[in-house]
């Protein structure tokens, strides 16, 4: 079952979360992403990080604690969803007490619990990880994969919703989408090895100007550069197309997932690279005037085309001005800095045309 496999019987008596019960979700969520954005900071920006018992865990897991108080809340509510009569077993009766959209949520929140049980073992035991360890560590791999189920319940529970229609306002569909960026945010997180937006304006200028011929020792490769871009793209593109999948997704969207994510690379550069963070806040400004122009869904296939190559387009031609204006000036290798924002946009068609068939497959006989 999939992230967005919400498809159930006709016939269902689950209940239905509410606009506010889902903007409650997403307004607890964002106290459980802040503290987990302060925990980034601190282990990229205090040596000798060596406690568990940190402000910025309290913050994390307090986040936690007021967000499963609350999904558990939303779950007791629904106790009277399945009629006595159909008398059903303890397993099926707690099923239809769980809101549409927030199952995995539900099982998102025992995951997050065992995972943190783990993660103070983990820390007992091996110490507090810091640099590229921090991100494969297997309690962390479970901690943001539970968060993750959590914070989409909302885009879930919008998923399922028919009543929002075909072109929801921003305002109507916000928990979704601020549901969907954090989720983004949290995958950035997991590759922040791969995250083209924590680099800062003069590293980039140095590495787009370094020709690979071996002529002088440079401190910073295109080539990590160029893979970075490739992974960030992807990240940043994806839910754009999710949303296109379902709606016509409402300007401002864009500003919203682009914002959330320049928000941990801020906190984990401590806005060293601020030119760069406040370019990827114009790009999705400039983003959204694309959904605004293009109106991308999923019947006008060749609009979610469009979009999905000059979207990628605007935001690393964005990057590329940025850096310079911020780093001294135009990378010395043009093909770098003017080819990578075409072979984005080249990969953005990519993944709309792998996302969006041409027609539906024929079912077997």
């Amino acid at each position: 079952m999939g992230l967005l496999d919400i498809r159930m019987p006709e016939t269902t008596t689950r209940p239905r979360a509410s606009y506010r019960d889902d903007l409650v979700t997403i307004v607890l969520g964002l106290w459980f992403v802040v503290g987990l954005l302060l925990d980034a900071w601190a282990h990229n920006n205090i040596e000798g990080l060596e406690s568990f018992l940190t402000p910025w865990h309290g913050v994390f897991y307090s986040g936690f604690t007021a967000t499963a108080a609350w999904i558990g809340w939303m779950v007791w509510r629904g106790r009277g969803a399945i009629g006595a009569e159909r008398a059903p077993g303890p397993a099926r009766a707690l099923t239809g007490m769980v809101p549409v959209g927030y199952g995995l949520a539900v099982v998102g929140l025992p995951m997050f619990a065992l995972a943190g049980a783990g993660d103070f073992a983990w820390h007992t035991v091996f110490g507090v990880e810091q640099a590229l360890r921090i991100l494969f560590s297997p309690t962390h791999l479970a901690l943001i994969s539970a968060m993750v189920l959590i914070v989409t319940a909302p885009l879930r529970s919008a998923w399922a919703n028919p009543a929002l229609g075909p072109r929801p306002s921003l305002r109507r569909l916000l928990p979704a989408v601020v549901g969907l960026s954090f989720a983004a945010t949290l995958v950035m997180l997991l590759l922040q090895y791969a995250n083209a937006l924590v680099w800062v304006p003069d590293s980039v200028v140095v590495a787009l100007s370094n020709p690979l011929d071996g002529s002088v020792e440079w401190s910073f490769s295109p080539v990590e550069l160029a893979s970075s871009i490739a992974v960030t793209n992807v990240v940043l593109l994806a839910p754009l197309l999710i949303l296109a999948r379902r709606w016509a997704p409402p300007p401002g969207s864009a500003t919203v997932l682009f914002t959330c994510v320049a928000g941990l690379a801020a906190a984990i550069t401590m806005l060293h690279g601020a030119a760069i963070i406040f370019g990827v806040i114009l790009s999705g400004v400039l983003v959204d005037a694309l959904l605004m122009w293009l109106r991308p869904t999923a019947g006008r296939r060749s609009a979610f085309l469009a979009f999905a190559t000059l979207a990628p387009v605007v935001v690393w031609s964005v990057y590329m001005a940025a850096a310079s204006l911020a780093g001294g000036g135009l990378p010395r290798v043009t093909e770098y800095w003017t080819g990578m924002p075409l072979a984005a946009g080249l990969m953005g068609l990519l993944l709309a045309v792998i996302s969006l068939p041409a027609r539906d497959p024929v079912p077997s006989q």
